[in-house]
């Protein structure tokens, strides 16, 4: 009888050790995925600031270049400003596709990725 006590004492000491390296490996797995997806998210941001940096001076020259071709500096402004409501309505239309779908992509490729 003693025996069996034994061996049932060492085998909750050994499924409560199997549920701590469980429970730590999942710890591991949700900071690693979580640092890759922020990562990854983070260099992202960057390069898009440098393309919001890049179109925000190329757009300024190309307004005073077509102000300058028309005449009047604030019709290249205009002409650029329009162009841009264009596309802001075109990307309000579609945002799903073009913003909402490929970011949750991105969030579950991320989060479902194999180790």
């Amino acid at each position: 009888m003693e025996s069996i006590h034994n061996h049932f004492e060492s085998l909750l000491s050994k499924a409560g050790d199997y549920a701590e390296t469980r429970a730590k490996l999942l710890k591991l797995k949700v900071a690693d995925k979580t640092s890759d997806t922020v990562s990854d998210a983070a260099s992202t941001l960057v390069v898009w600031m440098f393309a919001v940096f890049f179109l925000l001076i190329f757009s300024t020259g190309m307004a005073l270049l077509l102000g300058e071709w028309l005449g009047k500096n604030y019709y290249g402004f205009f002409i650029i400003a329009g162009v841009y409501g264009i596309a802001g309505i075109i990307f309000r239309v579609n945002r799903t596709r073009f913003i909402k779908t490929p970011v949750s992509n991105f969030i579950i490729s991320k989060i479902l990725k194999s180790a």
